[in-house]
């Protein structure tokens, strides 16, 4: 056998598994992950939802069950979005300040159930109210600021009232997480975090998660408040405005689009930095897993490899469930 002579050999590092794994620069682990579940009322619901495989509507019943099953796979966190009936949604988003509606209750529950849990509630009106807009509209449909922003601290203190660890206000809104902030202290709730969407994309990523919810826009469009796909300078601006009000982590939405935000972000900040995978960018990889193109488990695996190694802390994935099986049988 001819040898070339070569003093360095990058493939030695790559020869088996086991080598792999001990010079990797970005391992995915457990408590990576925040799995987000979508409750609604009633009882023994389990509902799969069409565009969003192995993603499910659940009842409180079973769901305090299936994190049981988590927990015992290494889940830590979860964050909790409601379905809620068209009958209890108005032009104000009334029903968020309800203390039994159903985020309310799964938020006491869940926490009552797994008080070694995070739980991390969405603050947001989108679910409530009948425009599907994150705040309250003035005459030319537009949403107004400051007066959405105080709806959303009476919100972010009446989930801190059920128990939450964490409230994540996903509005975009100018100023928010210093009034939460400031809610919450007022309160007496010095503990409860803010993980703030500080960088929340005007995103065509977002219709499946709007199917499930019921909160697709009935006028206008969300441009006005989330930010332009075009713009990632403005993202560090975000960010830092958000960090001087109080934020204790920042999250960028979606993730798998926007990498390069996520890394200059990352370069920027001290802050804990949390990635959503979003219900458009996890529904492509199912679709084209579903027609035999891609192998689901090692394109999502792959895309979350990328997530935390462009700089992630922590990722909000629909395809935590399958990925903490995976890490429990040690998938490479």
């Amino acid at each position: 056998m001819c040898s070339l002579g070569l003093l360095k050999r990058p493939r030695r590092n790559r020869r088996t598994a086991a080598i792999r794994d001990l010079v990797a620069e970005t391992t995915l682990l457990p408590q990576d992950f925040i799995c987000p579940f979508f409750i609604k009322e009633g009882k023994n619901i389990r509902e799969e939802i069409t565009n969003l495989p192995q993603v499910y509507q659940w009842s409180l019943d079973l769901l305090l069950k299936e994190i049981e099953r988590l927990c015992l796979l290494g889940l830590r966190a979860v964050i909790l979005f409601p379905i809620i009936p068209e009958h209890l949604k108005d032009a104000y988003g009334s029903y968020s300040s309800n203390p039994k509606n159903i985020l309310c209750k799964g938020i006491f529950e869940i926490k009552k159930a797994f008080p070694n849990l995070c739980v991390i509630s969405d603050i947001a009106l989108d679910p409530y109210t009948t425009h599907g807009h994150d705040g309250i509209l003035d005459d030319k449909g537009e949403v107004i600021n400051d007066e959405s922003v105080r709806i959303f601290g009476n919100i972010a203190t009446l989930h801190a009232e059920m128990g939450v660890d964490i409230v994540a206000p996903s509005d975009m809104m100018d100023g928010r997480v210093s009034y939460i902030r400031s809610m919450l202290d007022q309160s007496g709730w010095y503990q409860v975090l803010i993980l703030s969407y500080s960088v929340k994309y005007a995103s065509s990523l977002y219709g499946p998660f709007r199917d499930v919810l019921g909160s697709h826009l009935q006028i206008g469009d969300k441009r006005n408040y989330q930010m332009n796909p075009q713009n990632a300078l403005e993202a560090l601006l975000e960010c830092s405005l958000d960090e001087q009000e109080g934020a204790d982590m920042l999250m960028i939405k979606p993730a798998g689009y926007y990498l390069d935000v996520l890394y200059r972000v990352r370069q920027k900040t001290t802050l804990p930095l949390a990635a959503y995978q979003v219900s458009g960018e996890y529904s492509m990889m199912a679709a084209a897993s579903t027609l035999g193109w891609v192998s689901k488990e090692a394109v999502l695996y792959e895309s979350l490899v990328a997530i935390k190694r462009s700089g992630a802390d922590m990722i909000i994935s629909y395809a935590t469930p399958m990925i903490l099986e995976m890490l429990s049988h040690h998938y490479l």
